[in-house]
């Protein structure tokens, strides 16, 4: 029986797919191990799908309730993969010292524990500082290097779209005007543009809602005379089987716009107060779009921010982006 690898990422869908890189060293360095990914359940699973991991744990689950407690009582199923464990990934706070001397406990021989927002971290891009915490390296190699989306997740993504009378034989669009924070969102007067622009031209913009984006969409929707299809709380892996015959996305900045330049989608992508420098999905496909540079020093100052130039992005912009002529 192979001896594990784990990883530890209590991260969001963007946080996760910034780490993918380091996760794909780690599984190269350790070949002859079983990669164990515990994270959310829903993008662990994508990521045993698309075969970045061997298997995943949610960490929100029972399994896992004594990992981050200091004497809490293992469960069975997660002991089972730590005695059998060389090395251990946490890309987590440790500030009493509890998880190392849990992971100490069971013998694993390597050991890395600390946060990718951790100010002792020399790399700027969130991918890199994973890498560093790991030993190093950088992504740049990365850039071009996408998920593989396997056969079954892009036919079920084929059916979603057919279900939704949405026809290949014109170039797809897929649109995500949400975002985790409203304070990430482009105005709803400015993706409604687009999707007219898009519908002009005889394109197919497709709406993509997820369980904080109800009233973004709604707000975009009521805005325009001819509705899109609009995908609603589709799973990620669905979702990846979506933007593999996808010919552009275009999003605020977000997990799912993550999703989308990691599978290969050309991306247009809008940034507001977060800072591309440090959280861009990379690639010569994925085109970065911002008004002026955030001055807010803090999250609370962007919330109260009224103006949101950093947000000031003009729709003529996106659809340049996406290579869309402009029509009367």
């Amino acid at each position: 029986m192979k001896r594990n690898v784990v990883v530890i990422h209590p991260g969001t869908l963007g946080d996760v797919l910034l780490a993918v890189p380091a996760i794909k060293k780690i599984t190269s360095q350790f070949a002859e191990h079983h990669c164990l990914l515990i994270a959310r359940a829903s993008v662990s699973h994508l990521l045993q799908e698309c075969r970045v991991v061997d298997e995943w744990i949610a960490i929100e689950s029972q399994v896992c309730l004594g990992l981050f407690a200091e004497g809490g009582e293992q469960s069975v199923t997660l002991r089972s993969y730590l005695e059998r464990c060389d090395i251990a990934v946490a890309w987590t706070e440790d500030v009493d010292g509890s998880l190392t001397r849990l992971l100490r406990g069971y013998g694993i021989r390597q050991i890395w524990i600390q946060s990718p927002f951790s100010s002792a971290l020399l790399g700027t891009h969130q991918r890199d500082r994973f890498l560093e915490i790991i030993g190093g390296g950088s992504s740049n190699g990365f850039e071009e290097e996408v998920l593989h989306v396997p056969d079954h997740l892009i036919e079920g993504g084929r059916i979603c779209l057919a279900k939704q009378g949405v026809a290949k034989r014109r170039s797809l669009v897929l649109i995500h005007p949400g975002s985790g924070s409203i304070h990430k969102c482009l105005g709803a007067g400015k993706w409604a543009y687009v999707i007219q622009q898009l519908q002009y031209q005889e394109m197919s913009p497709v709406v993509l809602e997820g369980p904080a984006d109800h009233d973004a969409v709604e707000r975009m929707l009521s805005l325009l005379s001819t509705q899109p299809p609009v995908l609603r709380e589709l799973s990620l892996s669905l979702l990846a089987g979506v933007l593999a015959q996808t010919d552009f996305y275009v999003g605020n900045d977000s997990g799912v716009t993550h999703l989308a330049a990691i599978v290969g989608v050309r991306t247009a992508v809008v940034f507001g107060p977060t800072d591309p420098d440090r959280w861009a999905p990379s690639g010569r496909h994925v085109t970065i779009l911002r008004g002026a540079s955030c001055v807010c020093p803090t999250w609370d100052a962007v919330k109260i921010c009224h103006g949101k130039p950093c947000l000031d992005v003009d729709a003529v912009e996106i659809l340049e982006a996406l290579g869309v002529g402009m029509c009367a």
